[in-house]
C-alpha cells in the first residue's frame, strides 16, 4: 500500500485528532492530496484537498473552520488536523492522491483521485 493512513480512534465530542498519510513511495511531491469520508450506509464524501506546494487547500462546508489540511512534502507526509469533532465526524478516513497539482473544482470530486490509502476509522461519541 503505497498511502498509509494512520491517527484515527474515539474521541468524544468537541475534541481533536490528527489523521495522517505517509507516502512510502515517495512520489507524492507534486501531485494534489485529499480526504474523504465514508460513514456507514453512506458514500463516500469529500473533506478537504491541498495543492501540491500546499500554498492552496478547500474544505467541505462541514468540517470549514473546524478541521485543517497541510502536509509537509520533505517528509512525504499529508495531515488532517481535526478541532471540535462532532458525533456526525464518524466515519473512515481515506487519504487520496490526484494526478492534478493544483486546487480545481473537480478536486471535490473522489473521480480526481487515482490513488487512495486504506482508511483509518473516526469515531466521535456524544
Amino acid at each position: 500500500v503505497q498511502l498509509q493512513a494512520s491517527g484515527g480512534g474515539l474521541v468524544q465530542a468537541g475534541g481533536s485528532l490528527r489523521l495522517s498519510c505517509t507516502d512510502s513511495k515517495r512520489t507524492s511531491s507534486n501531485n494534489g492530496m485529499g480526504w474523504f469520508r465514508q460513514a456507514p450506509g453512506k458514500e463516500r464524501e469529500f473533506v478537504a484537498a491541498i495543492s501540491w506546494r500546499g500554498g492552496a487547500t478547500i474544505y467541505a462546508d462541514s468540517v470549514k473552520g473546524r478541521f485543517t489540511i497541510s502536509r509537509d512534502n520533505a517528509e512525504n507526509t499529508l495531515y488532517l488536523q481535526m478541532n471540535n469533532l462532532k458525533p456526525e465526524d464518524t466515519a473512515v478516513y481515506y487519504c487520496a492522491l490526484s494526478p492534478q497539482s493544483t486546487i480545481t473544482s473537480e478536486m471535490y470530486s473522489s473521480r480526481s483521485y487515482n490513488m487512495w490509502g486504506q482508511g483509518t476509522q473516526v469515531t466521535v461519541s456524544s
